[in-house]
């Protein structure tokens, strides 16, 4: 159901935070499905509420405005409930949950004063009471539009044409969504782990752990202080709700190994220690286990430290920083295709170094230059040991004439390059990677700066020294420079983007919500990337990445050449 009201502006934040509770109505009131409903109809259950598909794969027949046809794939019941079933909030529409839990339960008047009372239902304040949902009151809603109060919902939901058996499987499937605890959440405690594949740097680990670890001990500190003081518990439980009393704790999983063992080791720690959510975790090359492991067992991994993410449209139980690497290729492509000026007829090199950096890197290029529509490209491959010289990238260009040279490899290729600088025959700009060349890219020797453009997929560092304040808190008085600050930043995000999450929950600790509140987060404000957005489904936080030079001097800048680049 989906209800349209008019909130001040002020208010949507409040109806955001307390859009899911009704633990105070009291969970007595209705009564749960005499047995689990079996695998199969949880899963026909399933594709009608996120496909829009019936058992039989035809899609459901659905009817906006009471008459009008629409095709039921466009509008899924997940598109405005979310997979959790627990509701949404966009604009002036709000969308109550819809879980059996909740729907079976009535909705009661708002009580003046429970503002600030988390477990009371306060988006009842926007929405009118109605008595508990049952069986045929539910079907006759999805039917017709109409609640069991008499009132339609029809300008902003449509109605479904479902059959008795149909209807059944629906119903059965929403009395199940978020209805159980998850593992990793008792009463008292929400457990967290974080996996470390084993042969890590260890500053780097280190990094990793320290912003982590400060946020649950920050969290722990504030309930240890509410046993002792019943105003702090107070005031606690007006922020926080619920998770105010909460212990978390956070487990090391350490993984050994060939990445083909992987599984195994992580299906035992869990066996152990069932978690809510894996926080961060570590690895510099492969994570794929990682995440099949997750997906299999809908587990939420926040923001692994990762150069290759696995890329997916469809996998759900790992939100990532960013597409790794490869996304410096696709926006290298998307800026590249803006420069028509320096083609004229001319190709494109791209040069790169074989290996899992270098390939994904050019594969990024390689594609969104594709989709893009570029010009005629030339790639040629370094083999792992082959030393690129001067003389080599000098034939090249002769022989190719490229208007853009796109290099992707580490330091090492750097003098080779140097020579073009004097050259009447050259390209009019070479593309390298700034995370590729790493520290190094502060020792662009002077010549080859005004050629040499890099991709740079973070907020400049001279512009984000402006949170070294809040980043340095986490490391609890150490000096930064003992730590690796890209991956201090990026754990700082993430216990940030998880202690919003779990206040917006307010006490509806399920694993589907928890991403499905991170998706309704508006645009913040974070260290290390210049723009990091939340939508509905989305997997990667950071989108895009700036061209920028190397600036003149003794003691260069990082200069911008664009603007920030979505591929």
């Amino acid at each position: 159901m989906i209800l349209h009201t008019k909130l001040p502006a002020e208010r949507i934040l409040v109806v955001l935070l307390s859009i899911v509770l009704c633990l105070a109505l009291g969970a007595a009131s209705w009564a749960a499905p005499a047995a689990a409903p079996s695998d199969e109809t949880m899963r026909l259950g399933e594709q009608m509420y996120r496909k829009g598909l019936l058992p039989s794969g035809a899609p459901i027949k659905a009817y906006v405005s009471g008459d009008v046809p629409v095709d039921s794939t466009s509008f899924t019941c997940v598109s405005c409930h979310l997979r959790s079933g627990l509701g949404s909030i966009e604009g002036e529409v709000i969308t109550p949950p819809t879980n059996g839990r909740i729907l079976y339960q009535p909705r009661r008047p708002f009580i003046p004063g429970s503002e600030f009372v988390p477990s009371y239902s306060n988006y009842a304040k926007y929405l009118p009471e109605r008595p508990a949902y049952t069986d045929d009151s539910l079907s006759a809603l999805i039917l017709t539009g109409i609640d069991p109060t008499g009132r339609s919902v029809l300008k902003v939901m449509p109605r479904y044409d479902l059959g008795d058996k149909d209807m059944a499987i629906m119903i059965s499937y929403l009395k199940s969504l978020s209805d159980q605890p998850p593992p990793g959440v008792t009463k008292d405690e929400i457990r967290f782990a974080t996996v470390i594949v084993e042969g890590t740097d260890p500053v780097a680990v280190q990094s990793m752990l320290a912003p982590l670890q400060f946020s649950i001990d920050r969290k722990n500190s504030l309930a240890t202080a509410a046993v002792k003081n019943h105003r702090v518990a107070r005031m606690g439980y007006n922020m926080l709700g619920d998770l105010s009393a909460l212990k978390f704790s956070l487990s090391r999983w350490t993984i050994k190994g060939s990445p083909a063992t992987w599984r195994t080791q992580l299906e035992e720690y869990y066996r152990k220690e069932p978690v809510f959510a894996l926080l961060g975790g570590i690895s510099e090359g492969e994570w794929e286990p990682v995440h099949r492991f997750c997906e299999e067992k809908k587990i939420p991994n926040l923001f692994p430290v990762v150069d290759y993410p696995v890329l997916s449209d469809t996998d759900w139980y790992t939100l990532y920083f960013s597409r790794g690497v490869r996304q410096e290729g696709e926006a290298a492509a998307r800026y590249l295709h803006g420069m028509a000026e320096l083609f004229k007829g001319r190709p494109v090199l791209q040069l790169y170094r074989a290996g899992r950096k270098g390939q994904a890197l050019a594969a990024g290029f390689r594609d969104a230059w594709k989709a893009v529509g570029g010009g005629a490209m030339v790639e040629i491959s370094l083999a792992p040991n082959e030393k690129l010289t001067t003389k080599k990238v000098q034939q090249l260009v002769n022989r190719k004439n490229p208007a853009a040279l796109i290099l992707w490899d580490d330091a090492a290729s750097l003098p080779a390059l140097s020579g073009l600088a004097v050259q009447k025959k050259r390209p009019g700009l070479i593309l390298a990677s700034g995370t590729y060349l790493g520290k190094a890219l502060w020792t662009i020797p002077e010549e080859l700066r005004a050629l040499l453009y890099l991709t740079y997929p973070y907020r400049l560092p001279q512009e984000d020294s402006r949170f070294d304040v809040n980043v340095k808190r986490v490391l609890q008085g150490k000096p930064l420079e003992l730590y690796e600050q890209r991956i201090v930043r990026q754990s700082y995000l993430t216990g940030e983007v998880l202690g919003k999450a779990l206040m917006m929950m307010r006490g509806e600790y399920y694993r589907d919500y928890l991403y499905d509140v991170v998706g309704m987060m508006s645009d913040m404000h974070y260290p290390l990337y210049e723009r990091v957005s939340f939508g509905p489904g989305q997997r990667y936080a950071s989108k895009g990445s700036y061209i920028v030079q190397l600036g003149s001097g003794r003691n260069p800048v990082l200069e911008r050449r664009s603007e920030w680049v979505i591929p």
